[in-house]
């Protein structure tokens, strides 16, 4: 006995793929006449585990919004646009980003100028004009030390004064002074630059660098870009309205989804969760569209059980039940809208507990 039971829940199975595979490639039965003629097959041993769920693109919901506070100063897409990806969506207010940008290229500009400077050293006029100063203060420093040394010979002769020999001697240390002067101030120029100069002058242009990429980068945060290729499912903000940046309260500016295919994101009861696998068939029904069945299949089953999602508003449903989310990615059913709260059916090989019990398995 338990082996017939068993027999005939794998053929269930396999006759419902089959039929689905048939319908995809002749485009003739619908799921529903595929599903109920597997039901018509597997007798009561063909089940199925039911869950509410909810439409939702293939990419999920991505709210988008700023990285910054601040005004909108434009929201460039309506709900149901399609946008591409890296489309611009909204701008901010930015005047006074844009202001901190060319400040920072300003102060760059000059540190660069600085390090040019340092790195070149003194132009060839400068140095030809130092030169020129020495020679000029080195003719008046031989003037003067002729002058002293004859003033020194006339006071020995007793023809001049002590003081006046010492005034001259003194206008010689003076010329001498000048000379050295000159000197230095030549040599400084011809001499390259000094190591710790040129790096010093190059820190200075990399942290001025740093400051334009800086204010480049909070500049571009005032534009908000599209992530994907996808539908806008709704507009939360227009221009002219306030957006705030907080991880505890988001504040997107719009809903983007891909709605290429679409999913439905079904509650399956933790009393179930053993009894579905990743490509199981299945198909959702909505009171919108009747009796129309939804054809997909199971691809991904989450890891964790949780609170429920979705509600159905039945007064005898249970809340305090744990749930397992579960995605059934549809065939087709692009008419959907996203949002949509649906009742899901999955397609099971696993008898439920209670059936296994009562057939003894």
């Amino acid at each position: 006995m338990k082996k017939d039971l068993i027999l005939i829940s794998l053929v269930a199975t396999g006759v419902f793929n089959v039929l689905l595979l048939m319908n995809r490639s002749r485009g003739g039965e619908s799921v529903k006449a595929a599903t109920d003629r597997v039901e018509s097959v597997a007798g009561s041993n063909g089940e199925v585990v039911a869950g509410p769920g909810r439409v939702e693109p293939v990419s999920e919901g991505i709210a988008v919004g700023a990285e910054l506070d601040g005004k909108l100063r434009s929201v460039l897409v309506e709900d149901g646009d399609h946008v591409r990806c890296g489309q611009l969506l909204a701008v901010l207010s930015n005047d006074d980003y844009r202001a901190q940008v060319e400040s920072a290229e300003a102060q760059l500009s000059e540190r660069e100028a600085d390090l040019r400077k340092i790195v070149n050293g003194t132009r060839t006029e400068e140095r030809e004009e130092a030169r020129a100063s020495v020679n000029e203060a080195s003719a008046v420093l031989e003037n003067a030390r002729i002058e002293m040394e004859r003033r020194q010979q006339l006071n020995q002769e007793g023809v001049v004064s002590r003081e006046q020999a010492e005034t001259y001697e003194r206008e010689y240390k003076v010329a001498k002074a000048r000379y050295d002067a000159a000197e230095q101030h030549y040599a400084l120029l011809s001499d390259p630059s000094r190591e710790e100069d040129v790096a010093h002058a190059q820190a200075e242009a990399a942290l001025a660098k740093a400051n334009v990429n800086e204010a480049r980068a909070r500049y571009q945060k005032t534009f908000v870009f599209s992530p994907i290729d996808g539908v806008v499912l709704r507009k939360h903000h227009r221009s002219g309205e306030n957006v705030t940046l907080s991880a505890s309260s988001p504040d997107p500016i719009v809903t983007l989804g891909d709605t290429t295919a679409l999913r439905v994101r079904v509650d399956v009861d933790e009393d179930d969760v053993a009894r579905i696998r990743v490509g199981d068939l299945g198909y959702v029904t909505a009171d919108a569209f009747g009796g129309r069945r939804f054809g997909g299949r199971v691809v991904r089953i989450g890891e964790e059980l949780g609170p429920k999602n979705v509600r159905t508003d039945e007064p005898a449903e249970r809340v305090d039940k744990k749930i397992l989310e579960t995605l059934i990615q549809l065939d087709d059913g692009h008419e959907l809208p996203v949002g949509l709260r649906v009742d899901s059916f999955i397609m099971v090989s696993q008898p439920s507990a209670a059936s296994a019990r009562r057939s003894g398995l």
